[in-house]
């Protein structure tokens, strides 16, 4: 990689636990495919990090990757390492940047996580009227379809606060449980505090994920030939299709950040492909539901289309639009 012989790579990304992990793991793999290449990590916290209330009222999610993608176009880093959920799909990439590659998915399942000490081990064992924690809508809606009788509050921050609030050892949470990633809790190596996976079904004890889930993407400038070549490597084929039915399934959609859409592609042994999409009222009292399977000759975009089309002939726009962007 002569083209860095004189600097290293500058690796962008958020300045979370999570966040440097997700570069570190980036570094490493590059580290093997160009062996002597040297890396830095630029960690940014931005103004989603920096924000304790709802993300709706700031904007959305995009704002974990506004800022770093600013430095990527002014040259400041080389590449942006991004969870491809945080990545609005409702809207092009700002101009002068590609998406040069996306890893292979993570398990993408939501997990549920019980106080320390707690002899919970399943949805079911929650008692009525328990409280779960989580700001996602699309987790809320979910959990409330299965079990109006919940109460779900929200908690924000890192995932290692949200547990220390979880354990008691920081004020400000009061929960018989949390529902996070586990594709969050693998990269920082807490999956011994799970207790219980959600399927990905959406079908009673199930959670379908958002678009996107366990999926990071690496951007970089589309005029930097050395970095698009070299991150291209990296590329995943059947995660790129899978993600490319789920983001035309929301980019039809045109949902904002906070309204309770799901949706999950996955991939059979002989390459067909099925796209499951909800849409849900924020209460989980009212929601669509539409799945298709092509074959892997058929286009990932296309499928999402479908599948969105489907939704919307059931009502997805009104449940949409229902919702107020924050």
């Amino acid at each position: 990689m002569s083209e860095f012989s004189d600097r290293p790579l500058r690796v962008g990304g958020r300045a979370s636990a999570m966040a440097l992990a997700q570069t570190e793991h980036v570094s490493r793999l590059l580290a093997r495919l160009e062996p002597g290449l040297r890396t830095e990590t630029v960690a940014t916290s931005t103004e989603a990090d920096r924000w304790p209330g709802e993300l709706s009222r700031l904007g959305g999610k995009g704002l974990f990757v506004k800022a770093i993608d600013e430095q990527l176009r002014r040259g400041e880093v080389d590449l942006a390492v991004h969870c491809l959920k945080d990545v609005p799909g409702d809207q092009p990439l700002p101009e002068g940047l590609t998406l040069a590659a996306v890893l292979p998915r993570a398990d993408a399942r939501d997990v549920l996580v019980v106080p320390a000490g707690s002899a919970v081990t399943s949805p079911g064992e929650l008692p009525a009227g328990a409280t779960l924690a989580t700001s996602s809508v699309r987790r809320r809606a979910q959990l409330l379809a299965a079990r109006p009788d919940l109460e779900i509050v929200p908690v924000r921050g890192a995932v290692g606060s949200r547990l220390e609030k979880l354990d008691g050892a920081r004020a400000g949470l009061r929960a018989d449980g949390l529902v996070l990633a586990r594709a969050g809790l693998e990269r920082l190596g807490l999956t011994g505090r799970i207790v219980h996976h959600f399927g990905v079904e959406g079908r009673a004890d199930g959670i379908v994920p958002a678009v996107g889930a366990g999926v990071l993407a690496l951007q970089c400038r589309a005029d930097d030939v050395p970095v698009t070549r070299l991150l291209a490597r990296l590329d995943d084929p059947r995660t790129r299709a899978e993600a490319s039915a789920e983001r035309a399934l929301l980019r039809g959609l045109r949902g904002h950040c906070n309204s309770p859409i799901a949706g999950h592609c996955t991939t059979e042994p002989d390459g067909r492909r099925t796209l499951r999409g909800l849409v849900f009222s924020p209460d989980g009292g009212r929601f669509v539901r539409a799945a298709a399977s092509r074959g892997p000759e058929a286009d990932p975009a296309a499928l999402g289309t479908e599948v969105c089309a489907e939704l919307l002939r059931q009502g997805a726009r009104e449940l949409i639009d229902s919702v107020q962007p924050g």
